[in-house]
């Protein structure tokens, strides 16, 4: 490594890691892409969410067991020490694309939310507050940057825990309530499968972006303490969490009110407490679920800038984005991340009543190729490991191999959906230019280092 070379600060403790890609994938996915899926599928998008669960698993277990082989590495470092520039380039910087997306939807849907009370004001405008504040917490160390999110993530999970607990209680009658049956909105209504199997698997897109975020973890590895002891029990305990947190909700909500009556409009988190009538809750749940999808998109800017930063130091990106404040932040990236967003905003200006839908689309995409990548990184850097590190994927390399495969089918079937035509066009002309742009890199990567090698020469004369 260069001497000149500026690093970001291991501030992260384990707890701060295992919140941080918690954050990552309670978001917009749950709070309010959960009305997506279940006007989708119905309640038969929950076996939609267990199989998404598994495959999230084997390619986390992958990650972990990447990360324990080769320390101090992060998911582009990992994929570019397995596939060389060119991939590295095109994954990194799909990644970052991904991430931007995924913020921008967080940002807007946060501005949604304050519209529950504030109906008057633009989405845009909204969402534009939201992003400036965001934007600021991220400026500051990244051991404040992991307490607050810490304590951001800590907050929807017990709401998440709350709506638990209170959903069973008025599925099962412990409170009393104005409800009538409500196990019988399982099986009418179209019964458990009411678009068929064809319906569950359509669901796919979108679980796949809200599981998109546990990866987080491979991008924090960096700046974590401890990483090799700890990395192992944070990448078990964060995915079925995270299963628990998806699964068990949308049961209730399936419970509580039939599926076909969740509007999209609100959240379905918000339309259950206000069809129960409970004096406050509705409001008490808005609050949660703008604080869990500002959690989020805090956690959208870290993976953007610090994704940038391991591009610029692996040479696929520009050498100014390695620059860091005296602090450790990788200042240089976060603006290039502000800029975008403001972008994104813009269209929420443009097309305030399609822009959620059309994005979040698109990260599932995204997200798919990534842990693909992730997946066949493993296939190729394990024969090669030089110390066997003491976690790993079981029934390797079938596990791999079923995943690699799984995330294959759900992409290509999306791509070949009428209903998917915008996110597949964006999805597939992004990757075609990054593939193209590889390309040119490639060669540039060829001339710096030949006009390199002889200014050493001449230097040498």
């Amino acid at each position: 490594m260069k001497k000149n070379q500026q690093n970001l600060q291991k501030g992260l403790l384990p707890r701060h890691v295992q919140f941080i890609a918690l954050a990552g994938m309670i978001g917009t996915g749950i709070f309010k892409g959960s009305s997506d899926t279940l006007h989708i599928a119905g309640p038969s998008v929950i076996f939609t969410y267990l199989i998404g669960g598994l495959i999230l698993f084997i390619v986390m277990a992958a990650l972990g067991e990447m990360a324990l082989a080769h320390p101090n590495h992060n998911v582009q470092h990992l994929i570019h020490k397995a596939f060389g520039d060119r991939v590295s380039f095109i994954v990194g910087w799909l990644y970052w694309i991904n991430w931007i997306l995924v913020t921008v939807v967080e940002l807007l849907a946060a501005g949604s939310f304050l519209q529950f009370w504030l109906p008057d004001t633009p989405l845009w405008l909204l969402s534009f507050i939201c992003a400036i504040v965001i934007v600021g917490i991220n400026l500051f160390q990244v051991k404040y940057y992991g307490e607050l999110e810490f304590w951001f993530a800590g907050i929807k999970i017990l709401a998440l825990i709350a709506f638990i607990l209170l959903g069973f209680s008025l599925l099962f009658g412990i409170i009393p309530s104005g409800l009538h049956h409500p196990i019988s909105n399982y099986t009418n209504h179209g019964g458990f499968f009411p678009n068929g199997i064809s319906g569950m698997f359509s669901a796919f897109l979108v679980v796949m972006f809200s599981y998109g975020g546990a990866e987080l973890i491979g991008v924090a590895v960096t700046e974590t303490k401890e990483s090799e002891r700890v990395l192992p029990s944070i990448i078990k305990g964060a995915v079925w969490r995270v299963i628990i947190f998806y699964i068990l909700p949308i049961l209730i909500i399936c419970g509580i009110m039939p599926w076909d009556k969740v509007t999209g409009a609100d959240s379905p988190f918000v339309q259950v407490f206000g069809a129960t009538g409970l004096p406050g809750a509705a409001h008490i749940m808005n609050f949660v679920l703008l604080t869990a999808v500002l959690s989020a998109a805090n956690s959208g800017i870290y993976a953007t800038s610090r994704t940038l930063f391991s591009m610029a130091q692996s040479g696929i990106a520009p050498k100014w984005l390695e620059k860091t404040s005296k602090n450790g932040t990788p200042i240089t990236g976060i603006m290039m991340t502000s800029i975008c967003i403001a972008a994104g905003v813009y269209l929420a200006y443009l097309t305030p009543g399609q822009v959620i839908g059309y994005l979040m689309t698109i990260p599932g995409f995204t997200v798919m190729l990534l842990w693909i990548g992730i997946c066949a990184a493993q296939l190729k850097l394990r024969p090669l490991y030089q110390d066997q590190p003491h976690f790993k994927v079981k029934w390797f390399p079938f596990t791999t191999i079923f995943a690699v495969v799984s995330l294959g089918a759900i992409f290509i079937g999306f791509l070949l959906n009428p209903n998917n035509v915008i996110g597949s066009i964006v999805s597939i002309s992004t990757l075609l230019i990054l593939v193209v742009l590889s390309f040119f890199y490639g060669k540039k990567r060829i001339h710096t280092t030949n006009l390199s090698l002889n200014q050493n020469k001449e230097s040498a004369i």
